[in-house]
């Protein structure tokens, strides 16, 4: 393993036992062998910590205590990170059989790339699957405009560009992927695999797409704004289509 990267995988978590054993699973069976895992919960209620404890001789580290929510605990997770490859894992999501393997091949193989990512699945509550990720190739000047179609759940991305963007902005609830993306953007390549399918988006009643889709799309928005993008732009005028459309897209994901 020594002339392999080491890869951190960080799970922030918040009462979500009904799906973390899954989460921690598709990690730990991955068959690359040079992983370090890393769980952050926030002091869950559940039966978290249970679950976290029958897996922890695997785990490089792991916390309960109150936080400030999950991009403190992604944060907290990577100021213990010790790999030259970085990704986290939400506890309701799964990775598929060799994600990591063809992650750090493609990272191998392009050096000039700061991410990767791939295809995603839409997952229900029991883990079958309900579609597609819309996934397609960005860059700095698209996710600008808007042009996201990253699944954070498919990304890893280099430990040396973490050290100079990092950390995750704490004000972000929801759009501190976006908000990071924009910033590695700003650098080097992002790069999407096209036909892999790296891992598993779960789509349920208590998710944050679900419950906090606008506070999402308000968050990208400030970005925008931030980094000195206009009223007349495509990522303004798909946040009004959205408003439009969205009731419906979450009507067709619950069927």
């Amino acid at each position: 393993m020594d002339n392999l990267p080491l890869v951190s995988i960080i799970t922030p978590s918040f009462n979500q036992a009904d799906f973390l054993e899954s989460t921690i699973q598709s990690v730990l069976n991955q068959d690359y062998p040079n992983i370090e895992y890393i769980i952050v919960d926030g002091g869950s209620t559940d039966s978290s910590a249970e679950i976290i404890k029958r897996h922890e001789d695997k785990l490089a580290w792991w916390v309960s205590e109150k936080d400030k929510g999950q991009t403190d605990a992604i944060n907290k997770g990577f100021n213990r990170a010790r790999g030259e490859i970085l990704a986290w894992l939400n506890s309701d999501d799964t990775y598929n059989a060799g994600a990591i393997s063809a992650a750090v091949k493609y990272l191998n193989e392009n050096p000039d790339a700061a991410m990767v990512y791939s295809d995603c699945n839409y997952i229900n509550e029991d883990g079958n699957i309900i579609g597609k990720f819309p996934a397609a190739q960005t860059d700095y000047p698209k996710l600008r405009r808007g042009y996201v179609h990253i699944p954070q759940q498919t990304m890893f991305f280099r430990a040396k560009y973490w050290r100079e963007i990092g950390p995750l902005d704490p004000s972000f609830y929801f759009a501190m992927d976006y908000d990071l993306w924009t910033r590695l953007a700003a650098r080097a390549p992002l790069q999407y695999v096209g036909g892999e399918t790296w891992a598993n988006f779960r789509i349920h009643t208590r998710s944050k797409t679900n419950v906090n889709d606008e506070r999402g799309w308000q968050e990208m928005l400030r970005v925008h704004y931030r980094d000195g993008g206009s009223f007349l732009s495509p990522i303004v005028a798909k946040y009004y289509a959205r408003k439009v459309i969205g009731p419906l897209w979450k009507w067709r994901i619950k069927r």
